[in-house]
């Protein structure tokens, strides 16, 4: 018997987005002492959808946060909106987001050097067929 490997079969309606209710990618802080959640607040957006004012839609997430010692969390993870992100870590509020140059589906990583804070990410394109094509490393410098 012979088989073939030709990749995943999500699960997407005629359009191509996932075929359930959205969000479709969340972040969450959840307390490890009673297990509840703290917040939840969708993350990632397509791209198309939010340019005809779909947003919060949440989309697909690889990688996962850094907390910093100020209760900064970083995270990219979102595949198709490119973006990185910096929330409160207490209360789930967005303070700050940047488009990279490709996907930021990595875990961040943060440095000191010169007396200053980094983080930094890798991008890397080509997350579908259309995609671009590349990979770098992305630096932001801490204030």
């Amino acid at each position: 018997m012979k088989y073939e490997v030709t990749g995943s079969r999500d699960f997407v309606d005629a359009e191509g987005y996932p075929a359930i209710t959205p969000p479709w990618g969340t972040l969450n802080a959840i307390d490890l002492n009673t297990g509840r959640y703290l917040w939840k607040i969708p993350l990632g957006e397509y791209p198309k959808l939010a340019a005809k004012g779909m947003t919060n839609t949440g989309s697909e997430n690889y990688g996962g946060p850094i907390v910093t010692a100020g209760n900064l969390l970083f995270i990219g993870a979102t595949a198709y909106d490119k973006k990185i992100r910096a929330f409160d870590s207490k209360t789930g509020k967005l303070l700050w987001e940047s488009v990279l140059p490709f996907a930021g589906t990595a875990t961040p990583a943060t440095y000191m050097a010169r007396r200053k804070q980094y983080v930094v990410i890798a991008s890397r394109g080509r997350h579908s067929v259309k995609g671009p094509l590349g990979s770098v490393y992305v630096a932001f410098t801490l204030p």
